[in-house]
Parts: C-alpha cells; sequence; structure tokens
C-alpha cells in the first residue's frame, strides 16, 4: 500500500523516504528541532588477511539492495580454488559454524568493532573451527567446498554484517591490502644514492 503510495518519488525518493521512515521519529531537541538519528558506528579497517591466500580476483562486487528484502548481492565473491584455505580476514570469535541451506558457513564476530560487534561470513566452507573458537587474523577458518557455490566457478562470497545491516566486505581493508601492497619509495632524480 504505502509503495503504491509514494510511487510518485521515484526509486530515489522512495529510498530516501524509505531510510527516513526506518530511522523513526526523534525527540526534539531544546530549540524545539528534532534531534538527529544515531550514526552506526564507522566500519573501522580491521582487516589484516584476504579471506583466500593471496588478493583473490572479485567475482562480483557488493550491491546493496534498494530496500531490505530486495533483490541485491551482500557480499563479494571471490575467485577460488576447490579445497583452498579459507581465512580469517580480522580476529574475532566464531559466532557460526555449520550448514545453512545445504552450504558450509563460518561466521567471526570481529574483536574491538563496538556493540553489535561486526561480523563476517564466508560461504561455502567446510569448516575447521567450531562455535565459541577465538581466531586470528589470517588463521584458517576451513576450506572451500567444491559444491554449492552460487558463482558460474568455484568462489568464496564473503559478506559484512552490523546486527542486521549489511555491509560492504571491502571496507574492513586498509589501502595497502586493497592496493596490493605498501607504497615505495623511488630515488629523487640527481640527488646521489647513500653508498
Amino acid at each position: 500500500m504505502r509503495a503504491k503510495r509514494y510511487a510518485h518519488l521515484g526509486p530515489v525518493g522512495a529510498l530516501l523516504l524509505g531510510l527516513l521512515l526506518a530511522a523513526g521519529p526523534s525527540a526534539p531537541q531544546a530549540d524545539g528541532a528534532p534531534s538527529p538519528a544515531p550514526m552506526a558506528p564507522p566500519v573501522p579497517s580491521v582487516g589484516r588477511s584476504w579471506p583466500l591466500p593471496g588478493r583473490p580476483a572479485i567475482l562480483r562486487a557488493w550491491d546493496p539492495p534498494p530496500t531490505p528484502y530486495a533483490r541485491g548481492h551482500r557480499g563479494v565473491d571471490l575467485a577460488a580454488r576447490p579445497s583452498a584455505p579459507v581465512l580469517a580476514v580480522a580476529a574475532g570469535r566464531v559466532a557460526f559454524a555449520g550448514r545453512v541451506a545445504g552450504r558450509g558457513v563460518v561466521s567471526v564476530d570481529l574483536a574491538g568493532t563496538s556493540e553489535p560487534p561486526l561480523r563476517t561470513t564466508y560461504e561455502p566452507v567446510r569448516a575447521s573451527v567450531r562455535e565459541g573458537d577465538e581466531v586470528a587474523a589470517g588463521e584458517i577458518l576451513g576450506t572451500v567446498e567444491p559444491t554449492g557455490s552460487h558463482c558460474p566457478v568455484t568462489c568464496v562470497h564473503w559478506g559484512l554484517r552490523r546486527g542486521k545491516a549489511y555491509l560492504d566486505p571491502l571496507s574492513l581493508m586498509p589501502p595497502w591490502l586493497l592496493n596490493g601492497g605498501p607504497s615505495v619509495l623511488l630515488p629523487v632524480l640527481g640527488v646521489p644514492l647513500p653508498s
């Protein structure tokens, strides 16, 4: 009913209206103006490892849906070979390791990312960890299952959530991991190198 009532706003207007309605009413400030809705904490760059060895190719990027139940891609698909190790991107505690809809899934609540904690999810994974295990960045969580992938080739779907909100998992990665390594200083022309 509400969707038809606001159809004239177009997709962008409907998205903005949905965000305003989701925020709910806010308490007035001393001057009578409504106080701003509380902001979700930003995603810290706590990633210290890719979910797979090396720097895997991104087969499909994060594409958030315009509404909670609309179509979209709530994670990133990374090219993987069957049985490759799946690694924790950051330190945390295993929140889930089991099967969901026939696929192996591992979820890790990341340490030090406020409340509710950021949660990374990896699938399809044959888990080698159990719920409650503490893991370090780069620690093996399991191996890529050869079946159950939703990609045309074997891949790992890597997701990130805070509470019920899906976020871009690449936002966890510091620039030196996203860009392939640290900066390298080159010699300045005309200045002799030290011996």
